[in-house]
């Protein structure tokens, strides 16, 4: 058994975890800084990362204290490297280097995206292991988060290749961005979310953009400014706008391509399921709507546990497991990488 202590800090997420060979969590500590940058409506980075400064030691710490473990009981440490905000990723290399360095422990990069991707190997060991819904590759997963849309065919726990991707706008970013203009606030997905389900999906028809000859690949910017035109057009006639109906429509708009082109992609490259991985995975209609036309077409479903949807560190100790048993350890010259890329090493 390897146990990998995961440590997370790419955007405003302090998270660490101890996970057991890529699947069992042991532990997951995550310390959110969301009521500190709703005040400024979105991250600020030179904010989040001195949080991270201050949170960090005692995040690690109470994962090793909930895991019941010491650093003796580690085989490796996994830290996300990329992509990210630079400020927060450095945090958290620096301070997995240095723990790695004082108590001679291998060190793992990891790229954060990928970690998302693993947040689907994760359980919680609760159930006998005969009896879990256990995802393994190779697979189709769509990647949705407030800086990545991507669809990555997921041939083996470390080999990665994308589809189709964003030309614009992330999937959550324009949720964040329509969810501030109807005046919901930040964090802009669970708030949209959850105001949809009040509203009529079918209220105002959205366009449901295609990108040429590309059919894997998306564009959010074309919905975004829609919904912008269509706000700026009531208040221009003084029409009474009903913004559930607006949220439900426009969530409706984007869950569709999304789901379109990930199904699509998974019966195109052969493959037999689809997963969801990041914080857009968490969207309950993503979840369901995904779940319905994937097994329409005899295609498998899974996604992670809403928990792991976010960022987190048992994510990334999953990942990191997979790569410290491929034999790709880091050295102490490690640095952060905030454009990496799927599969860059």
């Amino acid at each position: 058994m390897a146990n990998i202590l995961g440590i997370e800090t790419s955007c405003d997420e302090t998270a660490a975890a101890v996970v057991a060979d890529g699947r069992e969590v042991i532990s997951n500590v995550i310390y959110t800084q969301i009521p500190t940058h709703t005040l400024y409506g979105g991250v600020v980075p030179e904010i989040a990362s001195r949080e991270h400064v201050l949170k960090i030691n005692q995040v690690i710490k109470k994962a090793l204290k909930d895991a019941d473990m010491t650093w003796e009981d580690i085989d490796a440490i996994a830290v996300t490297y990329g992509p990210g905000l630079v400020g927060p990723l450095l945090i958290g290399v620096s301070t997995a280097k240095a723990i790695a360095y004082a108590k001679n422990i291998p060190l793992v990069g990891v790229n954060h995206i990928e970690g998302h991707i693993c947040a689907n190997y994760l359980s919680d060991g609760s159930l006998n292991a005969a009896t879990q819904n256990i995802m393994k590759p190779p697979y189709m997963c769509l990647v949705a988060s407030g800086g990545h849309s991507h669809i990555v065919r997921v041939d083996d726990y470390t080999e990665y290749t994308i589809i189709g991707r964003t030309h614009d706008d992330a999937a959550g970013e324009a949720f964040d961005k329509v969810a501030r203009a109807i005046g919901l606030g930040y964090p802009g997905g669970p708030k949209v979310d959850k105001l949809a389900r009040e509203g009529n999906p079918h209220a105002i028809q959205f366009p449901r953009a295609s990108v040429g000859d590309s059919p894997y690949d998306f564009s959010f910017s074309g919905i975004k400014s829609a919904v912008l035109n269509y706000l700026n057009g009531a208040a221009m006639k003084g029409e009474e706008v009903n913004k559930a109906d607006v949220a439900a429509s426009f969530q409706q708009a984007v869950i569709d391509v999304l789901v379109d082109h990930t199904v699509q992609a998974a019966l195109d490259y052969h493959m037999d399921a689809v997963a969801l991985a990041g914080g857009v995975a968490a969207n309950s209609l993503l979840r369901e709507t995904m779940k319905e036309r994937a097994e329409a077409k005899g295609l498998g479903f899974h996604c992670p546990k809403l928990i792991y949807c976010t960022d987190n560190g048992a994510m990334i100790a999953a990942a990191g497991y997979h790569e410290f048993m491929a034999g790709r350890l880091a050295d102490l010259y490690l640095n952060a990488v905030p454009n990496l890329k799927i599969g860059q090493r």
